[in-house]
């Protein structure tokens, strides 16, 4: 009877012991997406430049694309920025940015000092949008296929290693 006593809570510790480990193994860039293959979520957002005016996400169906979730708050979106800078300005895929839980005039700021990556940028003041795309945090990027489907999603800023590696050789696949 001693022995049960303590055998059962040494049992759940080592149990414990072998899922934390477990997890601490894993790469924190590579959080699986329920949407993978499934259709993108439809979004028609307010433009950031332009206040009166709509931008839908099926405006770019028929298109391979990358939609990136920023913020003028967010740090790692500022390190990210450059990368996103030298992806536009080489013309391989066209870059649709949302603002996300930001204010407008921050976000048009930023982009006036930084530049303009993007083909578009809508804003997402109530994240309403980022929720329906399951985003943990700025930055993240989704690359979307012709038909509309979410075929990768970057967590993090998204590196010139990852693009050149992973982004440019799907994009060039889904493009053909």
């Amino acid at each position: 009877m001693k022995l049960l006593r303590f055998a059962i809570p040494l049992g759940v510790f080592a149990l414990l012991v072998v899922f934390l480990w477990r997890g601490l193994g894993r790469d924190p860039h590579e959080v699986p997406s329920p949407l993978l293959g499934k259709a993108a979520p439809a979004f028609a957002l307010p433009a950031l430049s332009k206040d009166d005016s709509v931008v839908s996400s099926d405006s770019m169906r028929g298109k391979v694309w990358l939609l990136n979730f920023w913020g003028s708050w967010c740090f790692a979106c500022r390190d990210e920025h450059p990368t996103l800078m030298r992806l536009a300005a080489a013309n391989e895929v066209p870059i649709v940015g949302i603002d996300w839980k930001d204010d407008p005039s921050a976000g048009k700021a930023w982009l006036a000092n930084l530049g303009d990556p993007y083909l578009t940028t809508v804003k997402d003041a109530s994240g309403v949008v980022a929720i329906d795309y399951g985003v943990y945090g700025a930055p993240e990027t989704f690359l979307i296929d012709r038909q509309g489907v979410i075929r990768k999603k970057f967590i993090g800023a998204i590196t010139d290693d990852e693009i050149r590696n992973e982004l440019l050789p799907l994009v060039h696949q889904l493009n053909q």
